[in-house]
């Protein structure tokens, strides 16, 4: 049968925006660090795929001594693994709180999907601990239990490589061509396609901007009755309706 891969952030939620920003912005707070990322810095560090990553990015000299931070690495590296530590933690309490609403669509599809005896994953640069989180408030426990969850540092060289999507192939036991991947970005649409699988593109409020010439389809959203999605790039045979459907994604994968 075959395999839907979801990536988590600005896919099964809106979590960047509404989840990581203001759970990094807490934890500067409370480490009394001089800084506040708005939604436009915020952007910028996308670019760097990871949570820890996006800290270590702050090290720069001046920082290091504006902030009164060591310069020795090892003690960096432990100072920016203790705020990553406070940031997941800070992010895991939104969720609980309800704070963030999954994206119109993923409820429906994977329900579709586990009726129809497809595989689920989930492929992520986000901590197991927030992965987990958001998918099972996205999708409930029960159906989340039925996923196979790649996250965090579960491989070392992380989106745009491919290497994470290649250990999803083999944790699951299919080939690519049996496998779609949904994305909301460039960097992870280059990590499918560099795992020689299809890659379907909901973009995010972060995304919107990036080119996908490589997606099988882009589309607003997965879709609700409620919350229509539109057709932005279409390179398969699908002609998806106001929802995306089970159906539309085999024809992708044909």
């Amino acid at each position: 049968m075959p395999a839907l891969i979801f990536d988590c952030d600005g896919v099964l939620a809106e979590t960047e925006r509404d989840g990581h920003l203001p759970a990094f912005n807490q934890m500067f707070a409370e480490f009394g660090l001089p800084v506040c990322w708005s939604p436009e810095i915020y952007a910028e560090r996308l670019v760097f795929s990871g949570g820890k990553e996006r800290l270590a990015s702050l090290l720069s000299p001046e920082f290091v001594r504006l902030a009164g931070l060591p310069v020795e690495p090892d003690a960096q590296a432990e100072l920016v693994a203790r705020w990553h530590r406070r940031k997941t933690a800070i992010f895991a309490e939104h969720v609980e709180s309800g704070r963030l609403a999954g994206r119109p669509g993923v409820l429906r599809l994977v329900d579709e999907a586990l009726a129809a005896g497809w595989s689920l994953a989930v492929a992520s640069a986000s901590t197991d601990v927030a992965v987990r989180a958001v998918l099972a408030h996205v999708v409930g426990p029960a159906r989340a239990a039925r996923f196979t969850v790649l996250a965090g540092d579960v491989v070392a060289a992380k989106k745009p490589a491919p290497d994470i999507y290649r250990l999803a192939l083999e944790r699951l036991d299919i080939a690519p061509n049996v496998a779609l991947v949904i994305e909301d970005s460039r960097q992870g649409l280059l990590a499918a396609v560099g795992a020689g699988i299809r890659c379907l593109i909901t973009p995010s409020s972060y995304t919107r901007a990036e080119r996908f010439d490589e997606a099988i389809l882009v589309v607003s959203s997965l879709g609700d009755p409620d919350i229509p999605l539109e057709v932005i790039a279409n390179r398969s045979r699908a002609k998806p309706g106001t929802t995306l459907t089970l159906h539309d994604l085999a024809v992708c994968l044909e």
